[in-house]
């Protein structure tokens, strides 16, 4: 059995926008409730790759970005550690790869380094 609320006239456009403003805050926090589901964790051992889940790789990239303004640095950077410019662009500018950890030890011995004023070499 369903009854129906007779609303004075002056009431209808308030109630009919209450009703509105319900639906959208309804689809509001679905949307929010599906963008932030609990994604499955990695498989132990798994590799990471760059993203929201590696918080220390993107303060590192945050740090040496802007050491890499200048013209020729990612070349210089790259023959430090025995890649090539497209892969410190991956690191770095893309951000679609992150280095093994002897490397990322050499990244930071060079940005040391740099910060310094000492030839990163």
């Amino acid at each position: 059995m369903s009854t129906t609320l007779k609303l004075p006239k002056q009431m209808e456009l308030p109630a009919a926008l209450a009703e509105i403003l319900a639906g959208a805050a309804i689809a509001f926090l679905e949307e929010r409730r599906r963008a932030f589901r609990a994604t499955r964790p990695p498989r132990k051992g798994a590799t990471l790759r760059p993203g929201r889940e590696t918080p220390l790789w993107n303060a590192l990239v945050a740090e040496v970005r802007p050491q890499l303004r200048k013209y020729g640095t990612q070349v210089n950077l790259g023959r430090l550690l025995g890649l090539d410019r497209q892969t410190i662009n991956a690191y770095f500018i893309a951000r679609t790869r992150m280095p093994d950890a002897e490397r990322t030890l050499q990244l930071l011995t060079w940005l040391i380094a740099v910060r310094q004023g000492l030839p990163p070499s």
